[in-house]
């Protein structure tokens, strides 16, 4: 199989080319970026490079895009023109090409407003059910692009699956509130019990996708670490998480006692993954409890994958203001 992997020089491009290289799967990496994961240096938005890179391809990675960062620096055109005309341009050549598997990324963001519940109501428990309520430009096209891949299924049988990954990238936290109460590693691990995954785990996630779109022909999955909750917890986790957290793991007290670390006060979405592990049969290896007996060894909670990837930033330029990027 002849893999087309888009965003080739991006956090998951990479980490998807490093993986499918270790593997000894032919893969070819498409980005804007020169990068030593980048075979082919173009833009999605230009029909006759995407029809030439299409060639031969047997499955396709879309991991391309502008994002959440962008919103600020970039203009909604742009966004329109990346990450809504270039997956058409994408899913019209990959049906031209005879493609047998077309993988989108999404994002967990793209759920909006409804992620965040009057201060007065339970945590969202936030499902695939769940209607987004996109609150940017990059929300609203990644839904659009999604609609696409439904559409384009729809008309001409490719098999299309999307994944709604959840936070793992390893920059800063674009909120000053929460980069002021909470050491780096201490947000990202709490994360862990709601709304992020390992890089390590998305990619199996998106390898996995390519194996069941044959057999699924479409559908849209929450890719997220295995939260530690249930439904029955959202009215608590609202407004005591750390004692929900104390029956649900209670082994992180003692680590987190040890590194001075400390639980948020409420949590307000929970993302829900049970569907990408029945349909896909995902397995995902790190969760809040895997990670806490990680750190009692090795006193690192990163995969290798993950270290190897490393921050990347999302411009070309520093930006000196307090955060690792403009936020609307």
């Amino acid at each position: 199989m002849k893999i087309l992997v888009t965003g080739s020089a991006g956090h998951l491009g990479e980490a998807l080319m490093r993986s499918l290289r270790a593997r000894n799967v032919d893969a070819v990496g498409l980005d804007l970026k020169p990068s030593p994961y980048t075979d082919a240096v173009g833009s999605i938005t230009d029909a006759a490079f995407v029809q030439r890179r299409m060639a031969g391809i047997d499955a396709v990675l879309h991991t391309a895009t502008l994002h959440k960062p962008h919103v600020e620096t970039h203009m909604r055109q742009q966004f329109v023109d990346t990450n809504i005309s270039g997956t058409l341009n994408l899913l019209e050549t990959a049906v031209q090409a005879r493609v047998r598997a077309f993988v989108f990324t999404s994002t967990t963001s793209a759920f909006g407003t409804a992620l965040t519940p009057p201060a007065d109501a339970p945590a969202a428990w936030i499902t695939e059910r769940v209607r987004p309520v996109p609150k940017n430009i990059y929300g609203v096209t990644k839904i659009a692009a999604e609609d696409l891949c439904e559409l384009i299924h729809r008309r001409s049988g490719l098999p299309c699956l999307i994944l709604r990954t959840s936070r793992f990238f390893p920059e800063d936290d674009d909120a000053a509130d929460t980069r002021l109460a909470f050491v780096d590693a201490n947000t990202k691990l709490n994360e862990f019990l709601h709304r992020r995954v390992e890089i390590e785990d998305v990619v199996e996630a998106h390898l996995l996708a390519l194996e069941r779109a044959a057999v699924l022909g479409f559908g849209r999955y929450i890719i997220s670490a295995t939260t530690p909750f249930s439904p029955a917890d959202a009215v608590e986790l609202r407004r005591d998480a750390a004692a929900v957290v104390e029956r649900r793991v209670p082994a992180y007290a003692d680590e987190y006692a040890r590194r001075g670390w400390r639980l948020p006060e409420s949590l307000d979405r929970v993302y829900d993954n049970r569907l990408a592990r029945e349909e896909l049969g995902w397995q995902p290896r790190w969760d809040f409890a895997s990670i806490i007996e990680r750190l009692r060894s090795s006193g690192d909670f990163r995969s290798a994958l993950a270290i190897a990837v490393g921050r990347k930033g999302y411009h070309d330029r520093h930006w000196d203001g307090d955060g690792p990027f403009p936020v609307q």
